[in-house]
């Protein structure tokens, strides 16, 4: 298959081959593929009638509901291009992503309008605005094909310094995406996917792609509750759920006080989000909880890099290798490094981005002759197994030692009286560099903090100081935004 074919619409497809299956279940409402595809008929039909129209750029807010599902298969239906926007962005910030990607309008889910309605010089046009429309299914002109070479999305990056770029997404990159998941983790008729992260993020996003490719059920649970996703794993009989470190982490401790094991059911935590500590990885692995690391970004419309089931154990620690249609190599000043030599990952497959929207300079320099430069450092063992160190930026050089912020913090996380960690180097006269943590404890000093690192970790590794604070800051999907951590310390040397 060549990425200027078409492929049958997914959802209306779906609910043509397995129409009675359960497609979303939230609480105790079940939807079927049929029932989805009906009413996304109807809602296509609304768009249809308030102007929107194929290759129409339209902005989407809104936290995980089945509404949001909804709106975002009928904007396919009409083959307008989706703008997902995170609601925890500040109204600047939406502003700007919706002038850059040239949007039309914007559609707002229930308790996020007031952040744009009153300043977007665009229509904002609420869900239930929408959803109270008068139309009818009768003349509405469907995308009955999906192009695999067409512009579906455009997902912000969260970018730590200057504006975002805008990711661009065709139908294909989500396509091979799903695919090549399946290929690696199989497709069972009993799968039910835990939807936990957000569906403006590339991860969330890509499990109601592969909800309708497969005939999958998903469950939908939102907002993160570790309580609430260990009761629904028993009870809904999860098989897969994507999660990153720290939720993992919660999941476990609920898990322990909860004095329960998870069903056999769960075939597959993917864990994504930034390098794990080996800790976690050993402690879920006692526990016999069937984590599999992963290793993507919005660039590759999610996952690039897994690690197959039967390496789960004998590579601990590792990302994996890359997806079936996927590949990727490590380069250190412009040259490709042997096996166990760090440098930056590259990747190129069908699911890594064409580029950033209107921007081509940044496109050309990311971007060359398909080779993805991913920003973060690693290395490939002989077999040919990823591993991820940590980002480049984030990169510590102490007295000459590369220091990777990710390994101190695993350590600090196993700490039974830590919640939260986060690592970052600052500047130092005689070592150039030193990492500084910042914790989330209670009863916990800086002095029993170092005494306790310096039985793990080398002593270069260990922080030279400690700052305790009430939670760290994250951002939707959960990734530590370690830029923050950098602007308390400027406050705080302001101040």
């Amino acid at each position: 298959m060549t990425f200027n074919q078409a492929v049958p619409n997914w959802l209306m497809q779906r609910a043509y081959l397995t129409p009675e299956r359960v497609a979303i279940k939230i609480n105790q409402r079940e939807i079927t593929f049929q029932e989805l595809h009906n009413q996304v008929l109807l809602t296509a039909a609304k768009l249809q009638e308030l102007g929107v129209k194929k290759g129409s750029k339209i902005g989407l807010l809104s936290h995980n509901s089945v509404e949001m599902v909804e709106v975002l298969h009928a904007l396919k239906y009409i083959g307008a291009i989706t703008v997902m926007l995170n609601t925890r962005l500040t109204k600047s910030e939406l502003l700007w992503q919706l002038k850059d990607a040239e949007s039309e309008c914007v559609f707002v889910g229930s308790g996020v309008i007031d952040i744009i309605k009153a300043e977007a010089p665009i229509p904002v046009v609420s869900f239930q605005t929408l959803f109270n429309a008068n139309a009818t299914s009768k003349n509405l002109i469907i995308q009955e094909e999906f192009h695999l070479q067409d512009l579906d999305t455009i997902m912000y990056t969260s970018g730590t310094t200057g504006n975002p770029k805008g990711v661009v997404h065709t139908y294909g990159n989500h396509y091979w995406s799903a695919i090549g998941s399946a290929l690696n983790l199989g497709i069972h008729q009993d799968d039910c996917w835990l939807a936990c992260v957000p569906f403006f993020h590339v991860s969330g996003l890509s499990i109601l792609m592969k909800s309708v490719i497969y005939g999958m059920k998903v469950v939908l649970q939102d907002p993160f509750d570790p309580k609430q996703i260990n009761k629904a794993i028993i009870e809904e009989k999860v098989t897969i759920i994507s999660v990153v470190g720290i939720m993992l982490q919660q999941m476990i401790r609920k898990h322990e006080e909860m004095k329960t094991r998870y069903p056999e059911s769960l075939r597959c935590v993917l864990l994504g989000g930034g390098p794990a500590s080996k800790e976690l990885l050993e402690r879920s692995r006692d526990l016999s909880i069937p984590v599999y690391q992963t290793y993507g970004m919005t660039e590759t419309a999610s996952q690039i890099v897994s690690l197959s089931p039967e390496y789960s154990l004998s590579k601990l620690g590792s990302a994996g290798k890359p997806l079936f249609h996927s590949q990727a190599k490590i380069i250190r000043d412009g040259k490709e490094q042997p096996p166990m030599e760090v440098g930056e990952i590259v990747v190129k497959g069908p699911t890594v981005t064409s580029g950033y929207y209107n921007q081509t300079d940044a496109t050309s320099t990311a971007i060359k002759k398909g080779w993805l430069s991913t920003g973060d450092m690693g290395y490939l063992d002989q077999e040919g197994f990823l591993f991820v160190l940590d980002r480049r930026k984030d990169l510590i050089i102490s007295g000459g030692e590369n220091v990777y912020p990710a390994e101190i913090e695993g350590v600090l996380i196993s700490h039974p009286k830590i919640q939260d960690a986060g690592v970052i180097g600052i500047e130092d006269e005689k070592w150039g560099q030193v990492p500084v943590a910042f914790i989330v404890s209670e009863d916990l000093t800086t002095e029993e903090l170092q005494s306790f690192c310096r039985e793990k970790l080398a002593k270069y590794k260990v922080p030279k100081s400690v700052y305790f604070l009430d939670e760290l800051p994250r951002n939707a999907t959960k990734k530590l935004q370690r830029h923050k951590l950098f602007e308390f310390l400027g406050k705080r040397e302001s101040n």
